[in-house]
């Protein structure tokens, strides 16, 4: 055993590394996506608008982008912090809010609305001052 560590010393000096990493940017970042959200983000009734519709085509394109690059950066960060340390669940739920694809609201409100998820959501609300988010009650079900 202690020889497969030491042929393996590179790799897991990456290893835990890429944990902390993960695990201070989750604690600075998700809490502060988290806040940010509209409370009615998980209800059919939020209006979804087009993202930096009123910009140049160039830079909305760039910028959608951009938010999807770094959604899918979350999901795999998310999906490493199911193992590592981290709130992983949580970061790969951000992640996929940020990805455009078809289906991707009604996921993430399914998602949402499990109450372990939205227990800690709203906890972390609570704590920046802001109002719980709100499901639909059978997104709630649904789970």
């Amino acid at each position: 055993m202690l020889d497969w560590i030491k042929s393996h010393e590179s790799w897991l000096v990456g290893l835990a590394v890429l944990s902390a990493v993960t695990l201070i940017a989750s604690a600075l970042l998700i809490p502060w996506i988290i806040a940010r959200v509209p409370e009615d983000y998980f209800t059919r009734a939020h209006a979804h608008a087009l993202p930096w519709e009123d910009k140049h085509p160039v830079v909305r394109i760039a910028l959608i982008a951009g938010k999807n690059l770094f959604g899918l950066i979350l999901v795999a960060l998310g999906i490493l912090m199911l193992v590592l340390p981290g709130q992983g669940v949580l970061t790969i739920i951000a992640g996929i809010a940020l990805i455009d694809f078809p289906g991707r609201h009604r996921l993430v409100q399914r998602l949402a609305a499990q109450p372990p998820v939205l227990k800690s959501m709203n906890w972390i609300r609570r704590r920046a001052g802001r109002e719980p988010l709100r499901v639909e009650r059978t997104i709630a079900r649904m789970g």
